[in-house]
């Protein structure tokens, strides 16, 4: 039986991004004969066969300084135990097999910054980040693994990872290895559209021939809804009144309520807030729209798709590398231009070619399954050197 210790500060299912990841990724190997080991601060008691090392971290230190004892605790933990694989997501500093979910530190703040329009308060943003103790924590932790000897698996969880890895670490070609991230494909399939089509859209305000674009996210700002609804603005004052913008998740800001009012689009636009069920969310649209600053590698980009929904998103999302422009969905430049994906959304209006496009979508990302994933982690896993 191998043993692997996994180091993160929550594990939970319901967390989303790493901490669900490595929650799904525990229970696979459990499945698959693996003694597996959690160090971390809290845990949701899954799965309920790995074993919890609580990490104590003081709540009323100064986050750089958290960061750091996090990192040197978890060392020192590991350390007094044999492991055959010692797995990082990213704050930890000794391991064999490093994941990040978050890419490159560094690269992500700094387009981050850009979902603030105002060029002076950018400047400002930056220079208060570049002054931030915990921003040089973060990047000197990051930067662990790429200083290791012997170096530990790297895994790149998208192209887009890869690239900047290679770019800002300086490895060598072929180095990164890339595991792009999974969704339960058993769960998000063009299936729902014939079992949860309709109800929704009727709650939503949706006319027969209205195109749904869909946004989810709890982010709202830096995931690029402001150049959406300027979009949508730009699409209605050409004349194109067949649509609905559904936002799910988040909740309309005040900056955000005036910039719809200024632009008169609220009767194209519909907030859900929080929904039980993204499966029907999906079921009840035509179009995913993300136009984020920033994403390692969206998970609901890829539910979207294998659901059947062509996606649009930006440069600077991880997921694009599973898009091929223009057959299955559309990537738009990095900031986003409202312009721009004003004009993609208009194209996708268009019934023949939206059918065409969410075929090859579902193809798409029915190839993304986390069953998938798993497999070529364990392989991975199964290559590890032990750890000295």
């Amino acid at each position: 039986m191998k043993k692997i210790a996994f180091a993160m500060e929550k594990f939970s299912r319901y967390a989303g991004g790493a901490e669900s990841y490595a929650v799904a990724l525990a229970t696979t190997l459990i499945e698959n004969g693996w003694d597996v080991h959690l160090y971390g601060e809290t845990w949701d008691n899954e799965p309920k066969e790995a074993v919890f090392h609580k990490i104590h971290v003081p709540t009323f230190l100064p986050a750089w300084l958290k960061l750091l004892l996090f990192a040197w605790k978890h060392k020192k933990m590991v350390r007094q135990e044999h492991y055959d694989v010692i797995m990082g997501f990213g704050n930890t500093i000794y391991m064999n097999v490093y994941q990040s979910h978050g890419g490159v530190h560094q690269f992500s703040t700094a387009r981050k910054v850009y979902s603030e329009k105002n060029a002076l308060r950018r400047i400002i943003k930056r220079i208060l980040i570049f002054l931030s103790i915990k921003y040089w924590t973060r990047a000197w932790i990051e930067a662990t693994p790429f200083r290791l000897k012997p170096k530990p698996i790297i895994i790149a969880i998208a192209q887009m990872i890869k690239d900047d890895m290679e770019l800002f670490f300086h490895t060598k070609p072929g180095t990164i290895k890339i595991i792009y991230n999974g969704v339960d494909t058993n769960r998000y399939n063009n299936s729902l559209h014939s079992r949860l089509r309709g109800q929704l859209r009727k709650q939503w305000g949706v006319r027969e021939n209205d195109t749904v674009f869909l946004f989810v996210s709890y982010d709202l700002k830096k995931k690029g809804i402001e150049p959406l609804i300027e979009a949508a603005a730009s699409l209605k004052k050409s004349g194109n009144e067949d649509f609905k913008i559904i936002i799910v998740g988040g909740q309309l800001y005040r900056s955000l309520g005036k910039i719809i009012a200024k632009l008169d689009i609220n009767d194209k636009i519909v907030f859900t807030g929080r929904v039980k069920s993204t499966e029907e969310v999906y079921a009840n649209g035509d179009v995913f729209v993300l136009p984020t600053y920033y994403d390692a590698c969206s998970l609901v980009v890829i539910e979207a798709m294998a659901c059947g929904l062509p996606a649009i998103t930006t440069i600077y999302n991880g997921a694009a590398g599973i898009i091929d422009d223009g057959v299955n969905g559309y990537i738009i430049s990095h900031p986003p231009k409202p312009s721009d994906l004003a004009n993609k959304l208009r194209s996708l209006m268009d019934d023949s070619l939206r059918e065409k496009m969410s075929e090859q979508a579902s193809r798409a990302g029915q190839k993304y399954s986390t069953e998938k994933n798993h497999k070529e982690m364990i392989r991975i896993l199964n290559e590890a050197t032990p750890i000295s």
